[in-house]
């Protein structure tokens, strides 16, 4: 309706056949690969001694191996077109500490893991950048934001002082896929309305 294609495939990131399976589908259907967005992710914000190993498993498996699996199968494509644009959604987890262990450690794992893919394949044109949203209105926040007390704390920690909602991440994913953003490689887009500038 707005003059757009688009498909819709089902994935489950923790599977590298069906991660290859939509590569191979989205090749079919448009041609080519210029973009990716490793954006699942679930929560967790046990501490360490509640976490069990079931748990730290599922979330490191979603949050971090899915992304592994995500840029694994589409840099092939993307090295066909002589470059592309990898972004992968972090959060300020990934930069701060918290109480959720299993959360923060896959978050700052996807930061690392996309210096290292930005440095390797530079030379190929293609780039990868992560994006550190704060707290944002989501399902996954529900919990929070629909909580006044919660809700409060967060307003307090962030000078903004608002909650992000979806668009305000998108258009620092918008950027960072973009030709505008030819030059930028290995970053950090923190999202936060300032909660990690204090």
């Amino acid at each position: 309706e707005m003059g757009f294609n688009a498909k819709y495939l089902h994935l489950d990131v923790r599977n590298e056949d069906e991660w290859n399976d939509a590569i191979g589908e989205t090749i079919d259907t448009f041609g080519k690969l210029d973009i990716l967005v490793n954006n699942a992710g679930i929560a967790s914000s046990l501490g360490v001694e509640e976490t069990s190993e079931e748990e730290w498993d599922l979330v490191q498996s979603v949050n971090s191996t899915g992304v592994f699996l995500g840029t694994k199968a589409a840099i092939p494509e993307m090295r066909k077109n002589g470059g592309g644009s990898i972004v992968n959604i972090s959060s300020i987890c990934g930069l701060v500490g918290a109480i959720a262990a299993a959360y923060c450690a896959s978050k700052g794992a996807v930061r690392l893991l996309t210096k290292s893919t930005a440095i390797q394949y530079g030379p190929e044109n293609i780039r990868c950048n992560s994006v550190h949203p704060g707290m944002v209105d989501t399902d996954m926040n529900k919990g929070i934001i629909n909580n006044p007390v919660e809700r409060a704390k967060q307003l307090a920690k962030t000078p903004l002082n608002m909650i992000a909602n979806v668009d305000d991440v998108a258009y620092g994913v918008l950027y960072l896929a973009s030709d505008e953003a030819r030059y930028v490689t290995g970053s950090e887009l923190v999202i936060d309305g300032g909660r990690t500038a204090q």
